[in-house]
């Protein structure tokens, strides 16, 4: 099986071939800005360098979000057109899932596993695992509401709990208001971005064990900033 991943939802830009289990080719790049530009040369990167073409291709995936309102229409587009082009199944895959999927083993034995991306405009979006499991959806949280957040998403699921491993780009600031409301929080060794390798890896498990999986439909936690103007922008005489 090969699974052909990307991701540009936060700030950074990725793609990997995944073929049976391997990683076969893989790009990665920090961006705050330009995904468009460069999202479908590192795509012909990956395929180039695995010597696949889409005609060999079984699945694609690509993180639907929270993320960057740009960054988010940017990736699903491309799914969506390569999808259609090629006549393949595309699975959507959360970037909060894919950031916590990254943290070790080890680090989630003691406790939960909390996902915090920088949303930009001052919250974070976060959301907690136990396991591999979510308890409850994502939100954007202001970062003095965090330990009341996470403190109501383990009470409903009885998860008593005990340390917090955080990871994702806002992780500073989420453990610094978390150690503040008296949570024991420490940070993840893994990568604070998601990368399209455990993208593809994520959407292969899913899809061999029949496993539900998200829609390609863009998971905003916040209303953009530019609106339509009340006059529906006509021009003035």
């Amino acid at each position: 099986m090969q699974v052909l991943a990307f991701d540009s939802a936060t700030s950074a830009c990725s793609a990997a071939l995944w073929r049976d289990g391997d990683i076969m080719a893989h790009r990665f790049e920090p961006m705050v800005r330009g995904h468009g530009e460069r999202l479908m040369g590192m795509i012909s990167a990956v395929l180039a360098d695995s010597g696949a073409g889409f005609a060999d291709l079984d699945l694609l995936a690509v993180t639907c979000g929270p993320g960057g309102f740009t960054g988010l229409r940017i990736g699903l587009a491309a799914a969506r057109g390569l999808a259609l082009a090629g006549g393949l199944p595309c699975i959507g895959v959360s970037t909060m899932e894919a950031i916590a999927a990254g943290t070790l083993k080890s680090e989630r034995e003691d406790g939960c596993v909390m996902a915090a991306i920088d949303s930009k405009r001052g919250d974070i979006y976060a959301q907690v695992f136990s396991g591999p499991d979510p308890l409850g959806e994502a939100e954007a949280v202001p970062p003095e509401n965090l330990a009341d957040f996470l403190g109501a998403r383990k009470a409903a699921k009885n998860d008593p709990g005990g340390r917090v491993v955080v990871v994702g780009d806002a992780m500073d600031r989420a453990i610094a208001s978390l150690c503040g409301g008296g949570v024991d929080a420490v940070a993840s060794t893994a990568p604070p971005l998601p990368d399209a390798r455990t993208v593809a890896a994520m959407a292969a498990a899913r899809w061999s064990h029949d496993m539900p999986v998200e829609s390609l439909r863009p998971l905003y936690l916040r209303s953009p900033d530019a609106k339509a103007p009340k006059d529906g922008g006509r021009l003035r005489p």
